[in-house]
Order: C-alpha cells, then structure tokens, then sequence
C-alpha cells in the first residue's frame, strides 16, 4: 500500500496494491500494521455502504461527542470527497482538501476525527464505503452547510440533491468548538 500524506495533516490518501489477471482483480484494502506503520493507530466498529445518484451531496458532517474517524472509498461510481479540519486550536482549522475518488482508480482517504466529511457523487450512481473508529449516534450528528462562503468548496455540482437536514445545518463559523 501507499499512504500519502495530504495538505491537512493526519488526513492519508491510500493506494493499494492492485492484483489483476484475466479472472479479475484482488486488492487489501486495510491492514492493521501498514495502517500503524504510517500513524494511522485506530480501530474500525463500524462499516456503512450507500448508494446515492448523481448530483447527490452528502455533508458537511461529523459527530460532535463521538467523533469518527473515517476510512471511505468508492467501490462503484465516482465521488467527490471533502474533509474540512474542524479541530480548534489546529493550524489547519477552517482548511479542506478534496480527492477524487472512484471505483477505477480505488483510492481511499483516511479522515480522522475533528473532522467535517462530505461527498458529492459525479458518475450516475456511486456506492461508497466508509468504516468507522466509532459508532453512529444520533444524539451527537452535527454539520456544516455545504455551500459555507468561509470554506468556498468549489463543488463540482451548482444544483446538489440535499437532505432536507443537510439544507439547514450551520456555517463553520456558527459551530461550537467541539474538538481541540
């Protein structure tokens, strides 16, 4: 596997190694002792999979006292993904960075937590695949809205398909400070 570090520190893009021959294809997509080896010293409990149409923007979220770090990737389709750095006192916070990521090129994107995600799908459909360092809870989902002129993320969509709650959540600057 490959791990390169991004703009953002902690935030790792991951390359496996692909395996291909005229049966197919085989790949690891997570290996507890490369993942360490590279500062990526966490435990998955929890694996989502989504199934989102085109123009579909999911985000800007996170878990506000159960914060997740994400694993995600794209096992179909084709997503823009964003993590924004909401951790106070970061030298990064109010910072993004964006990776295209899809199902041909098999990238992954280590997002810990204090950080905001969000995708937007570019292909027809994408299906998209996240393990979690914690489990869901409602009770801590929070937001940021996902057009916020401070952060100015040029989404590659004019007119995204919303959830209604992700139509009404906070710009960065209206959100409690919830990690340092």
């Amino acid at each position: 596997m490959k791990f390169t570090p991004t703009s953002i520190k902690d935030v790792i893009l991951i390359e496996a190694e692909v395996f291909g021959d005229n049966r197919g294809f085989f790949m690891e997509t997570c290996r507890r002792d490369l993942f360490r080896e590279h500062g990526i010293e966490v435990e998955f409990v929890q694996w989502n999979h989504s199934l989102s149409v085109k123009n579909t923007l999911r985000g800007l979220h996170y878990q506000a006292q159960k914060p997740q770090g994400k694993l995600v990737r794209v096992i179909q389709g084709e997503v823009y993904d964003v993590a924004v750095d909401i951790r106070s006192g970061s030298p990064a916070f109010g910072k993004w960075i964006a990776e295209i990521l899809s199902a041909s090129n098999k990238k992954q994107l280590f997002v810990p937590a204090g950080f905001a995600h969000g995708f937007c799908v570019l292909s027809d459909t994408a299906e998209f695949i996240y393990a979690c360092t914690d489990y869901y809870h409602p009770q801590s989902e929070r937001g940021i809205i996902w057009n916020d002129p401070d952060l100015a993320i040029p989404w590659p969509v004019k007119k995204p398909v919303l959830s209604e709650k992700d139509k009404r959540y906070p710009r960065l600057k209206e959100i409690g400070r919830d990690f340092v």
